[in-house]
């Protein structure tokens, strides 16, 4: 029997939410019937995506490679749905596009990849920078659009943001590490730990701030800009890291084992966005993408 994309659906959801409850929640669901689509789809594949603990739900090594097909498909899906709208129309011309470090790796590709294949006369430029001179960008009109991590502090009275993804943070830890044990972490508990830190758009700052508010600087045992050099150190004892679960993969290159917790704490969240300036005329191909990127987005949340 093929799978469907009821059950991709569902499984999104449980690698989204960590927890059946909490997906059946998510999508007003029985927790039996995201159980039972779970079981069918593991059945279909032949493989097991999830581990089950005490606390829910990690994604296996093999359903962390499903996730990213079961999430361009849903996409795909929901832009084909909506391209129906203007099937007869070609949209042509020149899309001017930036992106912010963070997320060029994880939202753009995927979003950028189907925008291609659905306007291949479209010319797309692209520019990866930080979020103060994307704005800056933006506001002159030299970008058309922007992917970005968007932050609530920020003044943004001329831009118009369309969120994407809402990511919470999520302490990282190599396999065998004494927290991976402990029932409830907080941040008195990894204030001490060798801290990991990634050095692109919020994510040092964020985290300064929030070991900052309890008293105590994170003893910072490397910095890079690098996610794969984070998950390889992580994964290979050198120290710990706080950062998005957008980023959150469970294997390092090197095919070693990253866990990922919750802290109980209000951890900030980063917000993934698409940003234009408010009030201009969009082009029919910025006005595309942002449908698409729209699209996908209600895709991985229907």
């Amino acid at each position: 029997m093929a799978f469907t994309l009821r059950q991709l659906q569902y499984f999104v959801a449980v690698c989204e939410t960590g927890t059946v409850s909490g997906a059946a929640h998510k999508l007003s669901i029985s927790q039996s019937a995201v159980t039972e689509a779970i079981k069918d789809l593991e059945a279909d594949l032949a493989v097991k995506l999830f581990e089950r603990h005490a606390r829910g739900l990690s994604t296996t090594h093999q359903g962390h490679r499903f996730l990213r097909h079961a999430t361009s498909i849903l996409g795909g899906v929901a832009h084909a749905r909506q391209s129906l709208q203007h099937a007869d129309e070609t949209v042509a011309g020149r899309l001017h596009l930036g992106v912010t470090s963070l997320v060029a790796g994880y939202v753009l590709s995927d979003l950028l990849a189907r925008f291609r294949r659905a306007n291949p006369a479209v010319e797309v430029s692209a520019i990866e920078d930080g979020v103060e001179y994307l704005d800056h960008l933006l506001i002159g009109g030299e970008l058309d659009v922007a992917v970005a991590v968007v932050s609530d502090a920020r003044d943004r009275a001329a831009l118009q943001a369309e969120i994407l993804e809402v990511s919470p943070y999520r302490l990282w830890l190599p396999l065998g590490h004494p927290l991976t044990q402990r029932q409830s972490i907080g941040l008195a508990d990894i204030a001490a730990e060798p801290f990991i830190m990634l050095t692109v758009d919020e994510i040092e700052e964020a985290t300064v701030n929030l070991l900052g508010a309890m008293g105590s600087r994170p003893n910072v045992a490397f910095r890079t800009r690098s996610v794969e050099a984070v998950r390889s150190l992580v994964a290979t004892g050198a120290g710990v890291a706080l950062l998005p679960d957008l980023v959150y993969r469970p294997w390092s290159l090197e095919g070693d084992r990253i866990e990922s917790r919750d802290v109980s704490a209000a951890l900030p969240v980063v917000q993934v966005g698409v940003l234009w300036r408010r009030g201009s005329t969009l082009s029919p191909a910025a006005q595309d993408f942002i449908a698409m990127a729209q699209a996908s987005r209600d895709g991985r949340t229907r």
